[in-house]
């Protein structure tokens, strides 16, 4: 008898995991999927037109696929437990179970142990791939970024990444490289901003050999600085039709070591190696705070007597305006410096919260993973619907609520007004009451939602303004 019931819970886990797992892997790619088309539409216009060949391609967005997997796992764990466990529900299934005496807790077991499984396997995912998929997906965006700097500007923003040279455009049609209304800062002889020239249009083109960028101008002209000063203008106006300039690529094509530019940033480290540099920026933070301190205390304190005092009333009104003018330039001096060193340390403590919050991230996805698997069970028993619809509506609805959350977190954490640990753990605790609550429903079979009084009164509705 024992027997019989022990092979009989066996095949029903058995049956639950598998039904679990098809709806997971599915919508496990499709999440993969979208976020990596979001990917796509951020970095378009550094993609097109830079003659990738397809492993490129492909080497690209098999690492940014990667890092994508700790945020698509949460995602798939809430939608595939709502279908499942909605479909078992619609189907009855769960009901006739709780009639044979099997309780849900009981039927959740053997998937909580998978779901637990697949949660440390998503933290040692991040803590140990996706930082080595951050690494290679960031430096092969750099260097692809500056293999055709040509795409790479912006409207409205000084473009400097070509050495001696400053550009700025107000319009640029990236389906033929056509720039429009264009200011150009040359500064190679480094003395300045000697030359300028402006221009109505141009159109920029590689050479050949990929070696230069070309650079062809059309209506403009070019104002030169004369270091002569005997000279009643002090620069020379030259007007064109057309020109054409050239930008050695040589600084772009000094690409191989661009992964060492991205080791040291905190999305390619490892919780070890995060907490090597937060104690490391710490420590040079309070030494910084040390220094200071007893720089302004040194600077600015002196130990005065009374026959030391200046008093201002008895000095004639030149000297004391001299006075107050000394007293005023010490306290800018003081104000500056007390300002320089306020920025200063603000961006260090910055620089050690975004370290914490790569901490905790790797641990509070990896949780989400199980805490959104405790929500979707209990919520897809309580709607019964499965399929994608209704299941599919209500998680987007929850995930998007949990990822709203979980942003203000980690933006509050970013802006030193919550704690690293508090900001990227805020959605976690905002929703682990309601998970629990959707348990203890499910466990006594109360339904939150009836779909059906829904469709009967619109179908009422309906009915009423026909007859009207």
């Amino acid at each position: 008898m024992n027997f019989s019931i022990f092979t009989l819970m066996k095949r029903l886990h058995l049956f639950i995991i598998k039904s679990f797992l098809g709806p997971f892997i599915a919508t496990f790619f499709i999440a993969i999927f979208l976020l990596l088309m979001q990917f796509l539409w951020k970095y378009i216009d550094d993609l097109v037109g830079k003659g990738l060949d397809f492993n490129q391609i492909a080497l690209l967005l098999f690492y940014a696929s990667a890092r994508f997997v700790p945020i698509a796992l949460p995602i798939a764990m809430l939608l595939a437990s709502v279908m499942v466990f909605g479909k078992l529900g619609e189907q009855y299934e769960l009901v006739a179970l709780k009639s044979a005496g099997i309780s849900l807790p009981r039927m959740l077991f053997p998937i909580t142990l998978l779901v637990i499984t697949l949660s440390y396997g998503s933290f040692l995912f991040s803590n140990y791939v996706m930082p080595i998929a951050n690494l290679k997906n960031g430096s092969m965006i750099y260097d692809i970024q500056k293999k055709k700097p040509s795409l790479n500007i912006k409207e409205g923003v000084f473009y400097k990444d070509i050495e001696g040279f400053s550009i700025k455009i107000n319009e640029k049609i990236t389906s033929n490289n056509t720039l429009k209304d264009i200011i150009i800062y040359d500064h190679t002889s480094k003395s300045g901003n000697d030359k300028v020239i402006i221009a109505e249009r141009g159109i920029m083109q590689l050479t050949p050999d990929e070696k230069f960028l070309e650079l062809i101008l059309y209506n403009g002209h070019s104002y030169i600085d004369i270091p002569n000063k005997k000279k009643k203008n002090p620069y020379r106006t030259t007007h064109f039709k057309e020109d054409l300039i050239r930008f050695d690529l040589a600084s772009f094509s000094k690409s191989t070591n661009s992964e060492k530019l991205y080791k040291g940033h905190y999305a390619m480290l490892n919780n070890k190696q995060l907490d090597f540099a937060i104690d490391s920026l710490e420590i040079k933070c309070k030494d910084k705070e040390k220094i200071f301190s007893k720089n302004i205390t040194n600077e600015y304190t002196t130990s005065t007597t009374v026959d030391s005092i200046i008093n201002l009333n008895t000095l004639p009104p030149s000297e004391k305006k001299q006075q107050y003018d000394i007293a005023i330039n010490k306290l800018r001096a003081l104000k500056s410096v007390a300002k320089s060193n306020k920025d200063d340390l603000e961006y260090r403590k910055i620089i050690i919260t975004k370290h914490k919050i790569e901490w905790h991230r790797k641990l509070s996805l990896a949780v989400a993973c199980l805490l959104l698997f405790l929500i979707g069970a209990p919520l897809g028993s309580i709607i019964r619907k499965g399929g994608f619809g209704i299941p599919v509506l209500v998680s987007v609805l929850f995930f998007i609520l949990f990822h709203v959350v979980n942003m203000v977190g980690e933006k509050s954490a970013k802006d030193l007004s919550m704690q690293a640990f508090e900001g990227m753990w805020l959605a976690n605790l905002v929703f682990l009451p309601l998970a629990i609550f959707l348990i203890y429903k499910a466990k006594n079979d109360s339904k939150l939602f009836d779909f059906s009084n829904f469709t009967m009164l619109f179908k009422r509705q309906i009915k009423k303004k026909q007859l009207q």
